[in-house]
């Protein structure tokens, strides 16, 4: 079960329906107007449109399983102010005095200017739950590694 915004629930839907029409409406087009230029086997524009349909379907396919198994996660600002999915967490490793800031979700959820982490990862998992200035180790693929939750957006 995949966890998701309503806003980014409702993108992927927006995205999806037109998919689903008008973008394939458009494809059919493309395909039509390319085999009417003639032999298909030396013909790029019809190889191209073929193409951008298979494509096309795939995110199709794709979006609809994200929507079909998603569940819709509403953020409450008011409540415990803890590492979840969906927020925005700013973090500092261990011996390091940058402060890095990702956003805990799906790579569906992603925003301008902000770097996505999977909740699922080793990090995602380690800080969720987590307060500012809570310490979590995870276990990184060089070792055990720490960080010190800085903020918590949402």
């Amino acid at each position: 079960m995949q966890k998701l915004s309503r806003e980014a629930f409702e993108r992927l839907q927006a995205e999806y329906d037109d998919l689903t029409t008008r973008g394939r409406i458009e494809i059919a087009q493309k395909i039509e107007t390319a085999r009417e230029l003639g032999d298909l086997s030396e013909n790029g524009d019809y190889h191209a449109a073929k193409e951008e349909q298979g494509k096309m379907e795939g995110r199709i396919i794709h979006l609809a399983k994200i929507i079909e198994n998603s569940e819709i996660v509403e953020l409450d600002a008011n409540a415990e102010r803890k590492v979840q999915p969906g927020c925005v967490v700013s973090i500092r490793y261990e011996g390091d005095t940058e402060v890095e800031t990702y956003l805990l979700g799906s790579i569906e959820e992603r925003r301008d200017g902000l770097t996505v982490m999977s909740p699922g990862s080793p990090l995602g998992q380690a800080m969720t739950g987590a307060s500012v200035g809570d310490e979590v180790t995870f276990q990184a693929p060089s070792g055990p590694m720490k960080i010190t939750v800085v903020d918590i957006d949402f």
